[in-house]
C-alpha cells in the first residue's frame, strides 16, 4: 500500500504538470483568475506529492514530517503559534519596517539636498547593509533587552539601505524639463518634491518596499535565536528543534511563509492603486 503512494505522487505530480502547463499556454479571458490559479495549483500539487512521497518512502517524521502532521500540530497549537505570530511578526517585524522606511525616507530626502550628504549617506548605509545578522543582533538585544524592542531595530537596520537606495534613485528620476515646468509655475523645493517628486518615485519606493517585507520577517526571527522572551516564533523553533518535535518546526515556517506571501501581496496591492498610471501597472 505504501507504493501506492509512491505512484500516485508521481501521478499527482504528472497531472499538476500537465494542468499547469495547459493553463499557462492557454489563452484564458481572465488573467487575473489565471495569475492566482496557477502558482496555487503548483503549491497545492507539491504539498500532496509532499504527502505521498513522506507517507510511501516511510520518512522518519524526525527528519521531514507530513504535511498532515503540520496542520493538525497548527490547529491543536492555534493559540500559541497566534502568540508567536503576535509578538515577532505584528511587534518586531513590521515596527520595525515602519521605523526603518521612515528613516530611510528622511534621510533620503535630506540626502536629496546635498551632493555632499548623498555622497557621505550611501556608502554608510551600504556598510550598514553589509552588517551580519548574527553580529548585529547579540548587540541589539544587549542595548534594547531580549524583548521586540530588540528585534524591530535590527529590522529598522535591515531594511534602511534598500528602501533608502531606491527613494534615492527615485527622487533622481524626473527630467530636467519636468523640473523646469514647475519652475515656470513658480513651484519651489517642497511643492515640487511634493507633487512631483515623489509621485515620480513611487515606482523605485514600492520595489524598494517590496524587497524589505522579506527582510524584515527574517530578521525578526533569526534575532529571536539570540535573546527572546518565552514567545515569538524564532524562540519557538530554537526550542522545538532541541525537543526534535519538527512538526512544530515546520508549522512556524509554513504560519512565516504565509505571514510573508500576505505582507508581500499586501504592499503590492497598494502599490497598483498608488502606481496605477505607470507602465508597468497596465
Amino acid at each position: 500500500i505504501r507504493m501506492m503512494y509512491v505512484v500516485l505522487g508521481f501521478i499527482l505530480w504528472g497531472a499538476g504538470w500537465v494542468l499547469n502547463v495547459y493553463l499557462a499556454n492557454g489563452k484564458q479571458s481572465n488573467a487575473w483568475a489565471m495569475q492566482i490559479l496557477i502558482p496555487l495549483i503548483f503549491g497545492l500539487t507539491i504539498v500532496l506529492v509532499w504527502e505521498c512521497f513522506v507517507f510511501g518512502f516511510e520518512v522518519n517524521p524526525v527528519f521531514l514530517p507530513r504535511p498532515s502532521d503540520i496542520v493538525l500540530r497548527m490547529v491543536s497549537e492555534t493559540s500559541r503559534l497566534w502568540a508567536d505570530f503576535y509578538q515577532t511578526i505584528i511587534k518586531g517585524a513590521l515596527t520595525g519596517y515602519i521605523i526603518g522606511g521612515l528613516a530611510a525616507l528622511a534621510i533620503a530626502i535630506l540626502a536629496d539636498r546635498s551632493d555632499f550628504l548623498t555622497r557621505g549617506v550611501l556608502p554608510v548605509g551600504s556598510f550598514m547593509a553589509a552588517l551580519p545578522i548574527v553580529g548585529i543582533a547579540p548587540i541589539f538585544v544587549k542595548w534594547f533587552g531580549s524583548d521586540w524592542e530588540s528585534k524591530a531595530a535590527v529590522v529598522a537596520v535591515m531594511v534602511f539601505f534598500p528602501i533608502l537606495v531606491n527613494i534615492v534613485a527615485g527622487l533622481r528620476d524626473t527630467t530636467v524639463m519636468q523640473r523646469d515646468l514647475m519652475r515656470t509655475y513658480g513651484a519651489g523645493y517642497w511643492p515640487t518634491l511634493i507633487k512631483l517628486r515623489i509621485p515620480a518615485a513611487m515606482p523605485f519606493i514600492f520595489n524598494g518596499l517590496k524587497i524589505a517585507t522579506t527582510l524584515a520577517l527574517i530578521g525578526a526571527i533569526v534575532a529571536e535565536f539570540f535573546g527572546s522572551p518565552t514567545v515569538g516564533m524564532g524562540f519557538r523553533i530554537s526550542t522545538s528543534f532541541g525537543q526534535l518535535a519538527l512538526d512544530m518546526v515546520w508549522a512556524e515556517i509554513a504560519v512565516a511563509a504565509l505571514a510573508g506571501s500576505a505582507f508581500y501581496g499586501i504592499v503590492t496591492l497598494i502599490e497598483r492603486g498608488v502606481t496605477f498610471w505607470h507602465p508597468s501597472q497596465r
